[in-house]
């Protein structure tokens, strides 16, 4: 049995706002974390329980927003993704306004241990599943870090695209954040009618 086969998939509930708050922690500390995330450790660590009350609801609940994790056999979760929905005309998390309705991934995150196992790959398509399930959602994007090879290629092979998009990275403008796009499976070469 591989690892994938015994992690299951699934979105989170309200109630495990605790299991929530860990996991963003322990991603925070990665070494990584300095150019996969727009906040710190020390920022969300000082955030009280009710912070993560609220943020556990908000993402168990459905459209907007829907966090999936990987849970292992003993209860533990080894990996997570957001799901955010945007809607045409709000405002773009990097200050531009949002052109059409679209899916937007966040906070993706598998545990170092088992990374290379395949826990990314169910979890994205957990993710842009739920995602294409949303009325109206023309493709799902997210922002890769310019240095950060690693994810930009596992979003590449998934299917992702640079769109031509950049924003500045917050905290140190001198470093982009790129933008790419999965367009929904109407829109993809050779889509039927």
């Amino acid at each position: 049995m591989n690892q994938v086969s015994r992690h299951a998939v699934r979105a989170i509930r309200a109630d495990e706002w605790p299991e929530v708050k860990k996991l963003r922690l322990l991603a925070l500390q990665d070494p990584a974390a300095p150019i996969a995330f727009l906040d710190t450790y020390e920022q969300a660590a000082a955030q009280p329980d009710s912070f993560w009350q609220e943020r556990a609801k908000g993402a168990a609940g459905g459209p907007p927003v829907r966090q999936f994790v990987t849970e292992g056999p003993d209860g533990t979760w080894s990996g997570t993704v957001t799901v955010l929905v945007e809607d045409a005309g709000s405002d773009d998390v990097f200050g531009g306004t949002i052109e059409q309705r679209q899916a937007h991934l966040v906070g993706v995150f598998v545990r170092a241990e088992h990374r290379g196992s395949g826990l990314i790959d169910a979890l994205f398509e957990a993710a842009i599943d739920w995602a294409w399930s949303a009325a109206d959602v023309a493709r799902v994007r997210l922002y890769v870090h310019e240095d950060n090879a690693r994810a930009e290629s596992f979003y590449r092979r998934y299917g992702f695209v640079r769109s031509g998009k950049t924003a500045p990275m917050k905290g140190d403008p001198s470093k982009r954040e790129r933008e790419m796009v999965l367009d929904g499976p109407e829109a993809r070469p050779g889509a039927s009618d």
